[in-house]
């Protein structure tokens, strides 16, 4: 049923209107924008000036980071010396993109230094004991990790054992207890004395770079750039200096791997910007590790060969569909395991599947919490040890590594923060593991019915977005964490062109029409919702941001859609002329003006519902949806009806098998005939014989019964054991006394009024009645 997905909260601005109208004059902005930059905390010129202006002051002495010149002495003198060095990295964008920049920096002056990506599936992240005891057999005496290394204990003791320094670059949380490595290169040790806390991995690494070789390595800003976006990471401060400065040089890049693979997704190379890392070229190079051995993601990225670029680009190209197809069969599984009646009242879920691949499970766990908005978990048992792995993904306000972690005894493995984890559990625990966890949001006392925030920037109107807009805006890009792309509330507005769009029609596009202006939207995996939202009145909300989009050499501004908020009640015109049992499967209030019916369709009501008579309805009614199932006999009645429901969803099934509107009621010259027939034919049997007097009178079969009836009704006629004989001189009376013509009267009025109008007249003949 169509909602809206969010709770929305628009930002309070309490901004010094002069104060901005001034700078945004001096500086040439748009107000709106420069309400932006003081919402961001950019309050006068020069802060503004900077921040649309980054320079390379931006960019922090590497050297005041925490053990960085004992990390560079250390490489130094390997170098030096002849030592093998190895590039300990991680088997995501974020990891390879720091395996790939310091394995360059230490190639180009000169290293013996080869780089190792651990595998998921064996060696699990981080360091690991039985990798690090092949690679310091293999001749290494030098390991620097990157994007990992603070949570490796074992596996350091044991590399110290065997004579092999360790230094560690990470941008992870911070045990309690550090490892014993040779340096532990961290934005967030040493008493903060680095100026900037937030660095992803490759940030980290490109430090590590720029201290060796005492310089900004400008070449490698690309791949900063990437790893930055791709960890999501804040995008303030050094951050987004480094991917507005990367940005740049991808434009430019002469990496044939990084220009294979963008070709690969589509993007035209000098248009990169951080929306395509995070939604295209990070995803591909993720799905190296999802699917196996990642080792070769490096390869790609530091590859000057255009023919193995290429060829290492197709292979990226085929796991990242092979990643999609999995992902796309494993969450429309959880899904509907998720949609089954014993999950439906559960605050978590404990998803569980067979023989599904470890390696996107976590994907799946997120997709899943988003549609249900609850903690959830996807594991995947393995026949042949009975063993489920899987990850977790939580909602904001309740910590899933807490409500997890008293389980332990329970587990053969688990890690995680507050928002994501992974676990291994022996299947025989599963359903002791779903008990305690559904406890746990007990414990936790968090109301996990509320929707998530969406915050809201400005409002504004379909006739206030333009391209000048959109430019000004983009000047504060690059966009990410800590700096959302602004999300306007376009106020209430009529879409039209609704519809699903897509190869599967996946997606949904409509129009914003405002006065002078039509703004294209799109919203990207709502398709199923096109009938529905091309039935809404015209009071609806948009929250979106904006977007450029090409096509066929034209280039528009358009909306890409978050959420859909409507002003007061949604109606949705279901009318139909036949009902089936799958259109009482949702929860709601079903509710029948005909008694008959009530009491033959009840049962087709599922235990979370309930029935009513319209004619018991003498309170308001304002919880979950209602359906109107059947057609009122008058329209006093159904407005009664409408009056009491304050929902904020109606859906109208109004069931009538026949209609008469396009019978009317019999004219004069029809009466006059049936009064002659009966006056000149006695005893006729018109129980058998309706229709060859139907005919006879040249009327249809339906209004000759009404005719009778209403004859009847007025003693005009005698009608016994189905013989029909006329009144001789019966009392003159007006037909409109007849209680059967008076209900045909108010029939026809309800037919016409509910039936004879359009969706969206319909829609305003409730929402009138409502109001």
């Amino acid at each position: 049923m169509l909602s809206s997905k969010y709770n929305w909260k628009l930002k309070q601005n309490n901004i010094n209107g002069d104060a901005v109208n001034q700078l945004a004059s001096e500086l040439g902005l748009e107000p709106l924008v420069v309400k932006l930059m003081f919402e961001r905390g950019y309050d006068d010129a020069d802060k503004i000036k900077h921040y649309l202006n980054p320079d390379t002051s931006d960019l922090n002495d590497p050297f005041l980071m925490h053990d960085m010149q004992k990390a560079v002495d250390r490489i130094d003198a390997a170098i030096e010396k002849g030592e093998q060095i190895t590039v300990y990295g991680d088997y995501d964008a974020d990891g390879l993109t720091s395996t790939s920049i310091l394995y360059e920096t230490l190639v180009e002056m000169g290293a013996d230094v080869r780089y190792y990506i651990p595998n998921r599936f064996k060696d699990g992240y981080g360091p690991n004991i039985k990798a690090f005891q092949k690679i310091i057999d293999s001749g290494t005496s030098l390991i620097v990790t990157v994007d990992n290394g603070v949570a490796g204990f074992d596996a350091i003791e044991e590399a110290n054992k065997l004579g092999c320094d360790v230094i560690i670059t990470d941008h992870h949380e911070l045990p309690q207890k550090l490892p014993n490595a040779y340096a532990i290169v961290h934005a967030q040790l040493g008493e903060h004395t680095y100026p900037f806390q937030y660095l992803s991995g490759a940030g980290v690494a490109f430090k590590l770079a720029t201290a060796l070789m005492d310089e900004i390595p400008q070449d490698k800003l690309d791949l900063a750039a990437i790893g930055t976006v791709a960890d999501l990471v804040s995008l303030t401060g050094e951050n987004r200096a480094l991917v507005q400065f990367g940005l740049n040089v991808i434009h430019l890049t002469v990496r044939p791997g990084l220009k294979a693979l963008i070709k690969r997704a589509g993007i035209d190379l000098d248009q990169v910007d951080e929306q395509d890392i995070g939604f295209n070229i990070a995803p591909r190079l993720n799905a190296l590790g999802r699917m196996g051995d990642a080792n070769m993601g490096v390869d790609l990225l530091t590859t000057v060969d255009d023919d193995q670029a290429n060829e290492l680009a197709k292979k990226t190209e085929k796991k990242n569909d092979q990643r999609k197809l999995l992902v796309s069969s494993i969450t429309d599984e959880a899904i509907e395991q998720a949609s089954l009646p014993k999950n439906r009242d559960r605050e978590t879920l404990l998803i569980v599947g067979k023989n599904w691949h470890t390696g996107v499970l976590g994907i799946a766990a997120s997709r899943v919490k988003d549609k249900f908005h609850k903690p959830t978990v996807v594991v995947s048992i393995d026949d042949k040890n009975q063993t489920a792995k899987g990850s977790g993904r939580s909602v904001k306000g309740f910590d899933l590594f807490k409500a997890l972690d008293g389980e332990r005894d329970l587990m053969d493995a688990f890690g995680g923060h507050a928002m994501a984890v992974g676990l291994t559990v022996p299947a025989a625990n599963l359903d002791k593991l779903a008990k305690q966890f559904e406890q746990s949001a007990a414990n936790q006392q968090v109301d996990l019915t509320q929707k998530p925030t969406l915050k809201i920037d400005f409002k504004v109107t379909p006739d206030e977005i333009d391209q000048k807009l959109f430019q000004q805006i983009q000047t504060l890009s690059p966009f990410g964490t800590d700096n959302e792309c602004p999300r306007f509330d376009v106020e209430p507005v009529t879409l039209t062109n609704v519809q699903a769009i897509g190869k599967s029609q996946d997606h949904l596009k409509f129009q914003l029409v405002g006065e002078h202006s039509r703004i294209p939207a799109i919203d990207f995996g709502m398709g199923e919702t096109a009938s529905e939202v091309s039935l809404l009145s015209a009071n609806v909300n948009v929250a979106g941001t904006l977007n450029e989009n090409e096509w066929k050499g034209h280039t528009n501004i358009q909306l890409m859609v978050d959420d859909l908020k409507v002003d007061g009640t949604v109606v949705l015109d279901k009318r139909t002329t036949r009902l089936t049992k799958s259109m009482f499967a949702n929860d709601g209030t079903y509710i029948f003006f005909n008694s008959k019916l009530y009491q033959q369709l009840k049962t087709y009501v599922g235990p979370h519902s309930q029935t009513l008579l319209a004619s018991s309805v003498n309170k308001d009614i304002s919880d979950g949806a209602v359906y109107i199932v059947d057609c009122p006999e008058t329209l006093d009645e159904f407005k009664k009806l409408v009056n009491h429901l304050k929902n904020p969803k109606i859906i109208l099934y109004l069931y009538k098998k026949n209609h008469i509107l396009s019978l009317g009621m019999p004219e004069r010259s029809q009466y006059a005939k049936l009064f002659k027939f009966v006056e000149t034919n006695k005893n006729v049997k018109i129980s058998d014989n309706i229709r060859s007097v139907a005919q006879h009178l040249q009327v249809p079969a339906n209004i000759l019964v009404f005719m009778l009836q209403v004859f009847n009704e007025l003693g005009f006629i005698t009608i016994q054991n189905g013989i029909l004989n006329g009144i001789s001189n019966p009392d003159k009376q007006n037909l409109s006394t007849s209680p059967t013509y008076q209900l045909r009267e108010e029939q026809l009025k309800v037919e016409d009024a509910l039936f004879n109008v359009s969706p969206s007249d319909l829609v305003k003949i409730v929402n009138g009645i409502g109001n």
